[in-house]
């Protein structure tokens, strides 16, 4: 069959499967690749190589369905995809694309689990679950695309516009965290004193993890897209931004533990810093 042809029976294709189905049948190629090539490379932190490309392009393809004519929509894809190019390029700048990077967190739980249950907890979170929730946090655009067509209203205005303030706070935090650590390494390199081993000034002020809280709040935003667009307030995309709230609270527990073992001056800032949720210090 000539190239030409065959593009046009993938595209008549695509444009005759249901989106969803699509977006699950998309999903499911990506877990089962990052699944093999984490079990042929030891390496686990495939999936935090998807995390910032694989929703923009959900988001993308929902658009596209539409015919990129809708604009909630369209709103939705612009969004997500500054929200994944901001993402790339912070993780790109602490070398997360390299070969061998891996998360940290990875080998500390290999260690804790052994192989065999390592290997499970591979099988069904590290690569499925996770490429899961990367396309449910997405999913108030399956919601909208059902209601391609609603006129933008309120609620969308208000949803953009506090997914940028969010956006810029995470950008902000991170910058001030890739900061810090740059002037730490300096000065060891350097052989000079360290005032602190972990950042507390600026946002970090007010909440020991406000690029995670960001984060989290970004999606609850796209949430909101699926509200206006229905008119429900409680619809089933909801559970994208509901897991992944759980899924940071397990998460940010575990990478605590892991920071006041390092660094014992740790529970101190605990004991006067909000975890999540900015607020004034007690001290």
């Amino acid at each position: 069959m000539p190239a030409a042809s065959l593009l046009f029976e993938v595209g008549a294709l695509y444009a005759r499967t249901d989106p969803l189905l699509f977006a699950l049948a998309a999903c499911a190629v990506l877990a089962a690749t990052c699944w093999l090539v984490s079990v042929l490379t030891g390496n686990y932190s495939q999936v935090d190589r998807l995390w910032s490309l694989a929703p923009p392009l959900y988001a993308c393809h929902f658009a596209a369905r539409a015919g990129w004519v809708d604009q909630r929509l369209n709103v939705i894809a612009f969004l997500v995809v500054l929200w994944g190019g901001r993402l790339t390029y912070n993780f790109a700048r602490k070398g997360g694309y390299r070969w061998h990077a891996e998360d940290y967190r990875w080998p500390e739980l290999r260690q804790r689990l052994g192989r065999v249950w390592f290997q499970l907890l591979n099988a069904t979170f590290v690569a499925p679950y996770q490429n899961l929730l990367l396309l449910l946090i997405v999913l108030p655009a399956s919601v909208a695309w059902q209601a391609r067509g609603t006129p933008l209203n309120g609620l969308d205005v208000a949803a953009a516009v506090a997914f940028v303030l969010l956006l810029i706070g995470e950008t902000v935090a991170d910058q001030q965290q890739w900061r810090f650590q740059c002037a730490k390494q300096a000065r060891k390199a350097a052989g000079k004193p360290i005032a602190a081993e972990f950042v507390t000034a600026g946002l970090f002020r007010y909440s020991r993890h406000p690029n995670f809280f960001c984060e989290q709040a970004m999606w609850w935003m796209i949430y909101v897209f699926s509200i206006a667009a229905s008119g429900v307030w409680l619809n089933w995309s909801i559970a994208g931004a509901l897991l992944l709230t759980l899924l940071f609270q397990g998460s940010t527990r575990f990478t605590e533990e892991l920071t006041l073992r390092k660094y014992p001056a740790y529970r101190a800032y605990q004991q006067t810093t909000s975890r999540l949720i900015p607020w004034f210090p007690s001290a």
